[in-house]
């Protein structure tokens, strides 16, 4: 069914519009206090950290702008909703962590060849602590309700925030090692380091982005949930045949053949492929299901669930 909203029309923000909003506001302050850091310090390693931070602000506001698509219902012109947009908020993350690792490798290697000596370390490492315990809790957070919605813009969002959190505790401990050896060639080498773990980071978020984008079926687990929930709910039918399924942003699309009696009423038919579809509905958030009914003599044998 496609939208009868009438242009203008406005709704409350939903629960992933609010964390998009907020995770702009933390990725902002958190950006501040990291720059803060590097200011204060010259450090290139720091700098690193407070550059991935500028990435952060730009990917919550693309995931903000995604959510907001992809919660618009259907329409004429997209009569299976706008669930994918989510996964171009993911695959633009990826892309900007890419470019985060290259403008990082620039100055770790300008750094390498001319060393710089650190000054006032212990203030700049308390604020990119304070700034590191902030994006590990805002990521958690993240991960958690992102899961819970099924948005992967936000757990993406998350998961950059984690690896985020990870490159800042290894930055900190690098630096307290470079401050009490004297071996300054660990900052640009700790700024290395960094770059190669964003770029891995950034290459799984854009695999799994471009997974969704190619219509990736279900998780095995889930899938075997839905053969369970079709088995308990379909009686009445003598198999079901062609089972499929597609993960578009927080949408599960599940479709199959459904065999019945071919001197079943088509009223009979109908009431079986209503529980079914209520009962994969409340099994699987997000289920978008579609039934095509056969007669007997449509029965397969190979991949079929016979009942």
């Amino acid at each position: 069914m496609f939208s009868t909203e009438q242009p203008g029309q406005t709704h409350p923000p939903s629960a992933l519009n609010r964390l998009a909003m907020a995770s702009i506001a933390v990725a902002l302050v958190v950006m501040a206090l990291k720059y803060i850091a590097y200011a204060i310090t010259g450090s290139v390693a720091l700098y690193s950290d407070a550059l991935e931070s500028i990435v952060n602000v730009a990917t919550a506001i693309a995931a903000l702008v995604a959510v907001r698509i992809a919660e618009r219902p259907a329409d004429r012109s997209h009569q299976f909703g706008h669930h994918k947009a989510e996964y171009f908020s993911a695959g633009l993350e990826g892309a900007l962590i890419l470019l985060a690792a290259i403008l990082i490798l620039i100055q770790a290697y300008d750094a390498w060849l001319n060393p710089r000596v650190l000054s006032a370390p212990a203030a700049g490492l308390a604020i990119n602590g304070a700034a590191a315990l902030i994006n590990a809790g805002w990521a958690w957070h993240l991960i958690t309700r992102g899961r819970e919605l099924r948005s992967p813009a936000i757990t993406a969002d998350g998961w950059h925030l984690f690896a985020d959190v990870a490159t800042s505790v290894g930055v900190i401990a690098g630096l307290l090692l470079a401050l009490a050896t004297g071996w300054l060639f660990l900052d640009p080498l700790l700024a290395f380091a960094v770059a190669l773990h964003i770029l891995w980071v950034g290459w799984r978020i854009t695999r799994d982005s471009m997974s969704g984008l190619m219509d990736a079926s279900v998780a095995g687990d889930t899938m075997a949930r839905i053969r369970d929930v079709i088995a308990a709910n379909a009686d009445g039918a003598l198999q079901i045949h062609d089972l499929r399924t597609r993960m578009a942003g927080r949408a599960t699309f599940i479709e199959f053949h459904l065999v019945v009696p071919g001197e079943m009423p088509v009223t009979e038919a109908h009431d079986i492929c209503d529980r079914l579809e209520r009962a994969l509905t409340e099994a699987i958030e997000g289920a978008e299901v579609l039934i095509h009914v056969e007669p007997e003599g449509e029965a397969k044998s190979k991949g079929a669930l016979t009942f």
